[in-house]
């Protein structure tokens, strides 16, 4: 138990919501700081609060930049989601004999004084119309299904938000003509049909995950972080269904014309087209 009292500062990894919920009831102050190694160390804070329902990034520190700006390095309007670019005191002057990537991650600032630079994060978030800022997820996860683009750390976001839930991961797979998103979560007493039903009524549905399979826990790389590429795919742990084969001509051609647009033999009667990796377009 921590002292009513006590300050607490976490970073270095992305806060667990339930572990800022559990630190904001039992400290007196409890912050949420971010900031990459390049830009000597924290950036942005936010003082968590009961009614956050995640930890956020809030505002930048003092002598720090912050800018969310999209592909052509506009400024994103508030709300919109884009790259998080550093400027300020604090940045490395780059990567020790790595010029390439020193002028790759390292820019020339648009909005500073000349010779002034900001940092590329690699990290997607928005402005609230509140002037906090929102972490996202990261830019090389950002995927397109169904013509939509879409990040997956916001959707990670929102599962881990749900109750019981102790670690969660979206990843895009592909599936029969197509791509599907499916989540993986880990916590206490879950259910993927549940979740996905709350996921439902705070995201669109094309961010709604196909799937979302349950794990006692998510494979880890040896620095402890998800290991995407060792999660199972979801056919890996279905439980076997009896496959009931058309037994009308009309169930036999409706199943013919699924087999065609999901590039899957054997349709029966059962099965679920959106389950399979249909959508709206197909």
């Amino acid at each position: 138990l921590l002292p009513a009292s006590c300050r607490v500062l976490c970073g270095g990894e992305a806060l667990p919501p339930d572990l800022a919920r559990r630190l904001v009831e039992q400290a007196g102050e409890v912050w949420n700081l971010y900031g990459p190694t390049e830009t000597t160390v924290w950036s942005a804070r936010h003082r968590l609060d009961a009614q956050d329902d995640r930890p956020l990034l809030g505002g930048p520190l003092g002598n720090t930049t912050l800018h969310i700006l999209d592909g052509d390095l506009n400024l994103a309007p508030v709300g919109v989601a884009g790259e998080l670019y550093i400027g300020g005191a604090g940045l490395a002057r780059g990567y020790w004999r790595r010029g390439a990537l020193t002028a790759e991650r390292f820019i020339p600032d648009p909005f500073g004084p000349p010779g002034a630079r900001l940092y590329r994060t690699g990290d997607v978030a928005r402005w609230r119309s509140d002037g906090v800022l929102d972490y996202v997820g990261r830019a090389d996860h950002q995927v397109k299904i169904r013509g939509f683009r879409i990040e997956l750390g916001e959707i990670e976001a929102r599962l881990m938000a749900q109750q019981g839930v102790r670690a969660a991961v979206v990843v895009a797979r592909e599936a029969g003509a197509g791509r599907q998103l499916v989540g993986y979560v880990s916590g206490d007493a879950l259910d993927g049909a549940a979740l996905k039903t709350a996921l439902s009524l705070v995201l669109p549905d094309y961010m709604v995950p196909a799937r979302i399979v349950v794990l006692e826990r998510l494979p880890l790389t040896p620095n402890g972080k998800i290991d995407r590429k060792a999660l199972p795919a979801p056919d890996q742990l279905t439980t076997p269904v009896e496959h009931v084969a058309p037994r009308t001509p009309a169930e036999a051609a409706l199943a013919a014309i699924w087999a065609d647009l999901l590039r899957q033999p054997d349709i029966g009667v059962t099965d679920n087209f959106f389950e399979l990796g249909g959508d709206s377009i197909i």
